[in-house]
């Protein structure tokens, strides 16, 4: 299985690529990992929040092919303990999963497309993170649930 993360605009934050770079670096001794990071969308200014979210869209579509399952990082999604996000990413490698996308929105959310083209939507927290700490927190969680899988101490319980 390969899993991928779709963000929507570079990271700026120095501590931030230190940190995902961490656990990226982490992660390839678990998993086949790619991160695709699309452009900001040019001009918002001149951009309803609806327009951005269609523009956004548009790019997020290209990068998709019709056999991923696509899963949405929204606030509204499912949540997980580390515990059963370890266990949700185990059951989509035995399920034959081949790529295993998940993306983060623009700072207006999803379009409506991006929602029909998914197959479900996880919750990092009830609180509000910016899109760039969502990146770490998302690697971090990956690498741990790896960890678990493979009964390494790096989880507590």
């Amino acid at each position: 299985m390969k899993i991928t993360l779709i963000a929507i605009g570079k990271t700026e934050d120095k501590y931030l690529i230190e940190g995902i770079d961490k656990y990226l670096n982490r992660l390839k001794h678990y998993i086949n990992f790619n991160m695709v990071i699309i452009p900001d969308v040019k001009n918002t200014k001149n951009l309803t929040e609806a327009q951005q979210k269609t523009k956004e869209a548009e790019l997020l579509l290209k990068q998709l092919n019709n056999s991923d399952v696509v899963v949405l990082l929204d606030e509204k999604g499912k949540k997980f303990t580390s515990v059963q996000f370890s266990a949700y990413i185990n059951k989509q490698m035995v399920g034959s999963v081949q790529n295993l996308v998940f993306i983060i929105g623009g700072p207006y959310g999803f379009d409506e497309s991006i929602y029909k083209r998914s197959n479900s939507s996880i919750s990092l927290s009830d609180m509000t993170f910016s899109h760039q700490m969502v990146r770490l927190f998302f690697v971090e969680q990956l690498y741990r649930a790896f960890t678990i899988l493979k009964n390494e101490p790096y989880h507590h319980e």
